[in-house]
């Protein structure tokens, strides 16, 4: 057990006023240390403690205004720590430099299989160091980039790594810049993705383009059980060529499109693509916030009877969906509009 004579030694090294939680920490699983402003001099009177401390799995270190020197701090940690296995650095300014030393860890520590980096301002520079990362890396299983300034540029470099990562199951990417040919190499390592089972590249501008690859993705991909689309700028043209996919998918469980202006036409498109695959996986098909017409609806009622275990939700008729969806897709930061 860390003591609590050695914690105070160590805040008072660096003149930082030691965190009462931590000092009644004792061998509990997880360390919550959100919102308290560490800094990177917090973070390294912090870390002296983290070393030696072989209890905790999982710490929080969401808002502390990190930044690039307190990520290079917590990296070193990381690099040498055997027992945590679960990190939330969410909204804490790390930038490239950052990501490239926590990147630098993890790929040392093989024994980190969650990472959060949600609203980290991340961009270009940074999307390299994850590809780089994504390509040997086979430890982590989760990772959050939502909320970041990940762009049309980041999209072309993250989507080959994508294609050759053997190890993440689950990826959000919502929130960020995605667009036009960023999109589309996106999808294509979506294709040739074997490991991810849960994807949510919701509010980002995929568009029709985006969603014809995702659709061809769709033809190939195996593994894939959990898509959030929604907010994409997919109209009727998208939502046809993602229903081409879906004529043949067998692995998909969760489709969310919802508040894409695909209109009514769209959704009927999607659901009789749906209908006309007897192998289809689906048990919910989420248009919210789209209004459906009564040809729609008409199409609804003979799919039930066929699937009756497939569960949809329009902007006109919400169907309750009790099975609580993956974290991936409960935003954890407050919505705010991508530029």
């Amino acid at each position: 057990m860390v003591s609590e004579t050695l914690c105070r030694r160590s805040y008072q090294a660096y003149s930082v006023a030691p965190i009462s939680c931590f000092l009644r920490q004792g061998s509990a699983p997880e360390l919550n240390l959100r919102h308290r402003g560490l800094g990177p001099q917090g973070v390294q009177a912090l870390a002296s403690m983290l070393t030696v401390n072989p209890y905790i799995k999982r710490l929080d270190l969401q808002d502390n205004v990190l930044c690039g020197a307190g990520a290079e701090v917590l990296a070193d940690v990381l690099s040498k720590n055997s027992s945590i296995c679960d990190v939330n650095l969410s909204e804490n300014q790390l930038g490239a430099t950052g990501v490239q030393a926590l990147c630098a860890a993890l790929a040392v520590n093989k024994t980190i299989q969650k990472m959060q980096l949600a609203g980290n301002g991340l961009e270009e520079r940074a999307a390299q160091h994850l590809a780089d990362f994504l390509l040997v890396h086979t430890g982590l299983k989760s990772l959050d980039l939502s909320y970041n300034q990940l762009n049309d540029v980041a999209g072309e470099i993250l989507g080959p790594a994508l294609a050759e990562n053997t190890g993440l199951t689950e990826l959000n990417i919502s929130w960020n810049h995605l667009r036009g040919l960023g999109t589309i190499v996106f999808a294509k390592g979506l294709e040739a993705n074997i490991f991810l089972k849960v994807l949510d590249i919701s509010y980002n501008g995929f568009g029709d383009p985006g969603a014809s690859a995702v659709g061809k993705a769709f033809k190939a991909n195996n593994v894939l059980e959990e898509l959030n689309m929604s907010n994409n700028r997919i109209s009727l043209v998208g939502a046809l060529s993602l229903g081409q996919g879906l004529r043949v998918n067998q692995t998909l469980r969760i489709l969310i499109v919802s508040r894409n202006p695909m209109q009514s036409e769209g959704c009927f498109g999607l659901l009789k693509s749906v209908r006309d695959n007897p192998a289809s996986a689906l048990e919910l098909l989420d248009f919210s916030d789209i209004q459906v017409n009564r040809e729609f609806n008409d199409l609804a009622s003979s799919v039930k009877v066929i699937l009756p275990g497939l569960h949809l939700k329009t902007g006109a008729r919400r169907v309750e969906y009790k099975k609580e969806l993956l974290p991936s897709f409960r935003p954890s930061l407050p919505a705010s509009t991508p530029k």
